[in-house]
């Protein structure tokens, strides 16, 4: 992992914004000077060629990306595990079409789809209005 760079967490968007779910829900991303041979099951590993992130197997090889933004499969189940809401709003730019955030969190963030809105509204409820990421994973 090369240097981090402070971003907005209303910002964050691809890989970035994937990469700060995946510390707000497992605690670390392995890549890098972190990186072993099998980081454990369940696990995000950053691909240092290409920025890609994986959810781990346990072994050599990875279960699949790791995008919760973007994957129902895996952001349905954080929104349901954070108690989280969303809400379309209409009449407003494609980019703050809807809004979200886990419980508790008086202040939402927006974003272009219901994924997008709640990762950056879970990301701002636990980590705080910016957050540390990968430079390379900025778009």
């Amino acid at each position: 992992m090369t240097d981090l760079i402070e971003v907005r967490a209303s910002n964050l968007v691809g890989a970035a914004l994937d990469w700060a779910v995946a510390i707000v829900t497992h605690g670390k991303v392995y890549g890098g000077a972190d990186s072993v041979l099998c980081p454990p099951e369940g696990a995000v590993e950053m691909n240092e060629d290409d920025g890609t992130l994986w959810v781990c197997s346990g072994g050599f090889h990875p279960k699949g990306h790791w995008s919760p933004s973007t994957d129902w499969s895996q952001g349905g189940p954080l929104i349901d595990k954070h108690g989280g809401s969303v809400q379309h709003d209409r009449g407003v730019p494609l980019s703050t079409r809807y809004s979200a955030g886990p419980d508790g969190d008086a202040v939402w963030c927006y974003g272009p789809t219901p994924l997008i809105a709640f990762c950056r509204g879970l990301v701002r409820y636990k980590i705080g209005d910016t957050v540390q990421v990968p430079k390379e994973l900025m778009p």
